[in-house]
């Protein structure tokens, strides 16, 4: 049964009703309630997304569930309980850290602080050679969401139409990319190459050309600043095999923005490493757009709507 859809207008509920939610970890259900997300407590917010669902980008598990958590507008994590990160994820809410909206506000209490236990929890035991390493919603997701959901598995089709997430035609676009991506999978296991419809990629049909080291381009874009995203086979040209530029991923979903405009939001220089919570900096920053997110088409409607990072070579400034 859903409590929530898309539109409602929620409450963050108080710092004392949220800590009475949470495990000697500041966890609830494997989810951590972090350091960043008390400035949103007593605000109203609507919820943006219902979170039953994300993708696995660790292990690469395909789809996982997730129980009783929604996104809400605007909430995104901004790293600064986190070394700076500049991921800026969207914050997954447990609907017992939200209230719908029902009247008046409610009137502020004498609240304990829940700030020194958040604190604690946002480091994990340090690497090598003592590297700091961090905890976030983003590196713990596969203990809050445990289990994986199979293409086959129905209801969430339905829980994407009921909750307001997609619409019914987007929701059987997504399922026939996932259906088809499947079928690649299947021929290039079982089926000779020449058999192999176009090189048995996945839908997008996205092919690097670049074989040894990638180029790079240097634009200094600045946040504010009106780019267009190059053309498809432009971009293909600065891929790697595994469409890859240095290091860099460009996936289907960026593909979706190829030819549009958009406002530089911000210069990425550092990031949370999900698998290992390690800081990564990056030796040439790059961009994210403002308003440019996936919209997960190409994995099922997952709601969780990472930032993409793109690659300077990879814009040009719109005159």
């Amino acid at each position: 049964m859903l409590n929530f859809r898309v539109g409602d207008l929620v409450e963050v509920r108080s710092e004392a009703e949220i800590l009475a939610t949470l495990d000697e970890r500041g966890e609830l259900d494997g989810l951590p309630f972090m350091p960043e997300m008390l400035a949103y407590c007593g605000r109203r917010l609507t919820v943006h997304k219902v979170a039953h669902k994300l993708c696995d980008t660790q292990a690469r598990t395909g789809l996982r569930k997730m129980e009783r958590a929604v996104h809400l507008t605007g909430a995104r994590c901004d790293g600064s309980a986190h070394g700076g990160c500049q991921t800026a994820c969207s914050l997954y809410w447990k609907e017992a850290w939200i209230r719908r909206v029902a009247g008046e506000p409610a009137p502020p209490v004498q609240e304990p602080r829940l700030l020194p236990l958040l604190e604690v929890n946002t480091r994990k035991p340090a690497g090598d050679g003592g590297a700091e390493r961090f905890a976030c919603q983003a590196t713990e997701l596969l203990r809050a969401a445990p289990t994986c959901l199979p293409l086959k598995n129905v209801t969430q089709y339905v829980t994407d139409v009921r909750s307001g997430n997609v619409g019914p035609l987007r929701t059987l676009q997504s399922l026939a990319i996932g259906l088809f991506n499947r079928l690649q999978h299947l021929a290039r296991r079982v089926l000779p190459r020449r058999l192999w419809l176009r090189g048995g990629l996945p839908w997008g049909f996205l092919k690097g050309r670049v074989t040894g080291p990638t180029p790079a381009q240097t634009l200094d874009l600045r946040p504010g600043e009106l780019v267009r995203v190059k053309p498809k086979e432009e971009i293909l040209k600065t891929l790697n095999a595994d469409l890859l530029n240095r290091g860099m991923g460009f996936e289907q979903e960026m593909a979706r923005y190829c030819g549009r405009t958009a406002r530089v939001q911000a210069r990425v220089e550092r990031c949370i490493d999900e698998k290992t919570g390690a800081m990564l900096h990056m030796k040439n920053p790059c961009i994210v757009l403002e308003e440019v997110v996936c919209e997960g088409v190409h994995s099922l409607n997952c709601p969780r709507e990472f930032v993409p990072f793109w690659r300077e070579i990879w814009l040009e400034r719109a005159v």
